[in-house]
């Protein structure tokens, strides 16, 4: 039974501390609800129960950018050198086994040199979202290191040791104890293209290899794929936060253990705990610094340092001198722009979609500038053998250095705004 006060004692009027927490919380509320329909008014949030979310319209325009970008673009680049990593790694084994057994190896070579130019070209897809898994955990340097380290490869070949525990080990010794210039794409890539020497130097062919490799050789070759596809699995890990059975299993048998980054849930979920980004205009300048390195990184090194050549280590700053395709790289490097800035696929919101609302003429002349870039690259013919003082190679140069004071004079700004 329910004890009930009489109308006098319900209505006496008494002075309490919770009766004056009652008077503080209700006049918090109406300064609240109050300060609240301000900002509506100017268009500023939305209000809902106890919490506060301040949006902008182009907080909204940005956050409808960054979905497409990290599932459509960075995420599905990354899925697919992964895959075609694992592709490459199944031929690879079949390779060392029919050197082990004596057998012909002719189209397996073959294969696998079409599965490191599949792998290759998604990596180079990927350089300008070089920030974040990349950088952090030092992925880039670990695959993509050049020039090579022969006088050290070939130490590593004779040394009885080290490649008996290379053959046991696998990816995971060369992971762990190999250094960057002995290992990641171009170390493969001497093993399966081939090179003549010529003036004491290695000079690719760009076809691949005889099937003449030493069973060191064969091993080697295994165990930096091995140790590569490992790699391409972290980026994919690191920014999706889930990998497939099969791929989640290589890291496992090679003791690779994946780090926790859930690096595009950060950043589709700026703003909120446990994101580093506490708006999308933070992620959108992300995004657009990196177009602004990769562009600066090909403009000023990867075709700079050969065009000008003055020292020997300039001359011999030649990316993919094996496989020659060098020129290709540097074309999906600047394609790697154009799915970051404009979306990987067809219909994908993108920062471009921002930028035109804000200046079309400026959207328009990024747009023009990427494909000019890439076409320019294009017309350069045998980048490795002739690339210094190269008229065509100084000509994108100056297109791809064009683009980047674009992204960073004029496109970062209007983002900052």
């Amino acid at each position: 039974m329910t004890n009930r006060k009489s109308p006098s004692e319900s209505c006496t009027p008494v002075s309490t501390n919770s009766d004056y927490e009652l008077k503080i919380n209700i006049i918090n509320h109406m300064k609240k609800q109050l300060f609240c329909i301000a900002l509506a008014v100017m268009g500023l949030t939305a209000c809902k129960g106890g919490d506060t979310e301040v949006t902008s319209d182009k907080e909204a325009a940005l956050q409808q950018a960054v979905t497409p970008y990290v599932n459509n673009t960075v995420i599905a680049t990354y899925k697919a050198m992964a895959d075609a990593g694992m592709t490459l790694l199944e031929q690879t084994e079949i390779i060392l086994n029919k050197v082990e057994k004596g057998e012909d190896y002719t189209t397996q070579m073959r294969d696998a040199g079409t599965s490191w130019r599949a792998m290759r070209k998604y990596w180079e897809q990927s350089e300008a979202f070089l920030f974040g898994p990349a950088a952090a955990h030092n992925i880039d340097p670990h695959i993509d290191s050049w020039p090579l380290d022969f006088n050290a490869m070939n130490a590593l070949l004779h040394d009885a040791d080290r490649m008996a525990a290379i053959e046991e080990e696998g990816g995971a010794y060369v992971g762990d104890k190999l250094g960057y210039a002995l290992k990641g794409f171009h170390a493969a890539e001497y093993l399966l293209f081939e090179s003549v020497i010529i003036d004491g130097r290695a000079v690719g062919t760009g076809k691949t290899h005889a099937a003449n490799l030493t069973h060191a050789e064969a091993v080697y070759l295994f165990g930096i794929v091995e140790d590569l596809t490992q790699q391409a699995i972290l980026l994919e890990y690191c920014w999706a936060g889930e990998v497939s059975t099969a791929k989640r299993k290589l890291l496992e048998e090679g003791d690779v253990e994946p780090f926790e980054d859930q690096y595009g849930w950060q950043m589709i979920h700026a703003g909120k705990a446990g994101s580093i980004y506490k708006t999308y205009q933070e992620v959108a300048e992300e995004i657009i610094a990196g177009c602004v390195d990769i562009a600066g990184e090909v403009a000023e090194l990867k075709m700079g340092n050969p065009y000008i050549s003055s020292t020997p280590e300039e001359r011999d700053y030649i990316e993919s001198p094996y496989s020659c395709t060098s020129t290709i790289d540097f074309a999906d490097n600047i394609r790697s722009i154009q799915h970051a800035y404009c979306g990987a696929q067809a219909g994908d919101l993108s920062v471009s979609n921002y930028i035109y609302r804000q200046d079309a003429e400026l959207d328009g002349r990024v747009r023009k500038t990427v494909e000019e870039a890439i076409a320019a690259i294009e017309e350069i013919d045998n980048f490795e053998n002739t690339a210094q003082n190269n008229p065509q190679v100084k000509a994108a140069i100056e297109k791809v250095a064009e683009l980047e004071e674009i992204l960073d004079k004029e496109v970062l700004p209007l983002l900052s705004k």
